[in-house]
């Protein structure tokens, strides 16, 4: 159980600054340590995954402060899905639906009993710890219901919150969460797989062979991930008469961060 406090304390939201590593309890403040490596680099992982699922959106924030309980506490998940409402400078007031929390070694578990029962009381629907020290696993915590305890080959679902299941592992390992990522983004525009764009450009008629579809594959690919294509580099993957050089291109374009990066 947590350590009782006096409450409360004598501190609000108000007087935290964007990028103090203070969170705070009901007027008390905690101190919050930086990241280790093994736990700043899975959240990205796991950022992706969720930011992309068709019912998500895109709207996953990072580290971002809720302030609630008449500015009393401030609380800053790993990970948050939110609403669509345009974003705003200053603390989160609304409530995420689904919160995740990595926890490694040294983790204070007191303060995380505590943050996690604030958050379920301020109305968080879905909250999932991922345990990074030991086997991978996820607690799954929903207000009123038995603590649910996930393993790697598991699968996550946060019904009324994401539109697909999530496997465990996107959480933490970068090449599950390409994989789902792709998926997704696929999903969004119609599609199962970059087979069927290849398909659709041959049964279209807009493309003849498989040097002109496996560009154009490459070109939507990069399109669905919002990636900006500039009209050079458009022409030379059009232009190019090795399918091998395409091939390759195609796979890059699932992980590269620019048209040139894909390119060089």
């Amino acid at each position: 159980m947590p350590f009782p406090r006096v409450a409360p304390g004598p501190f609000r939201a108000d007087q935290i600054r964007e990028g103090d590593p203070y969170e705070l309890s009901d007027g008390h403040a905690i101190y919050c340590a930086p990241a280790g490596h093994r736990h700043g680099g899975t959240q990205n992982a796991g950022a992706s995954a969720l930011a992309s699922d068709p019912a998500v959106d895109g709207r996953v924030s990072i580290d971002v402060g809720i302030a609630f309980n008449d500015n009393k506490n401030l609380r800053a998940p790993d990970l948050i899905v939110t609403d669509n409402s345009p974003l705003q400078p200053g603390w989160l007031r609304t409530v995420p639906p689904l919160a995740v929390e990595y926890a490694d070694i040294g983790q204070d578990e007191a303060e995380l009993a505590a943050k996690i029962s604030e958050l379920l009381t301020l109305g968080v629907r879905y909250i999932w710890v991922v345990r990074l020290n030991g086997p991978l696993r996820v607690e799954v915590h929903v207000r009123g219901e038995p603590v649910r305890i996930l393993r790697a080959d598991d699968t996550l679902t946060a019904p009324g919150v994401l539109q697909n299941p999530l496997p465990v592992r996107a959480l933490v390992d970068p090449a599950t969460s390409r994989a789902v990522t792709l998926h997704n983004l696929l999903q969004q525009h119609g599609y199962t797989s970059i087979a069927e764009i290849q398909a659709e450009s041959h049964a279209t008629g807009k493309l003849e062979g498989k040097l002109e579809a496996t560009a154009a594959s490459i070109l939507t690919l990069l399109q669905l991930r919002e990636i900006a294509v500039p009209p050079a580099a458009a022409a030379t993957i059009r232009a190019s008469h090795d399918l091998e050089q395409l091939e390759r291109w195609l796979r890059r374009a699932l992980t590269v961060t620019t048209a040139d990066e894909l390119l060089a």
